[in-house]
């Protein structure tokens, strides 16, 4: 349907969420123990975790994930970007009561 695409996007940003959340909080820390620390598949926090490196959210180190040098800038927008966010779904559930 309409909301698939977006629906799936938002589970994968909650995914990259909860791993990096458990990077920032107990790295340096390896595949396996963030798997089994967040109930993911090893593959799926691999991906995740490629994702946040990406975004220099994390990088590696010979012990496991630690937080990236972006983390701070990250953190300190959230509140912000999450806002930026629900008002969008604000607006587009306005535009489906108005039917």
């Amino acid at each position: 349907m309409l909301f698939d695409q977006v629906n799936k996007e938002l589970e994968l940003s909650q995914r990259h969420l909860e791993v990096l959340k458990v990077v920032v909080e107990r790295g340096p820390i390896g595949i396996l123990k963030l798997a089994e620390e967040t109930g993911m598949p090893t593959h799926k926090v691999r991906y995740s975790l490629r994702v946040l490196e990406q975004e220099q959210l994390i990088k590696p180190s010979s012990h496991g994930a630690v937080a990236g040098d972006a983390v701070k800038e990250f953190l300190s927008d959230f509140e912000k970007n999450i806002k930026e966010l629900i008002d969008r779904a604000e607006e587009v559930k306005e535009i489906g009561d108005s039917f």
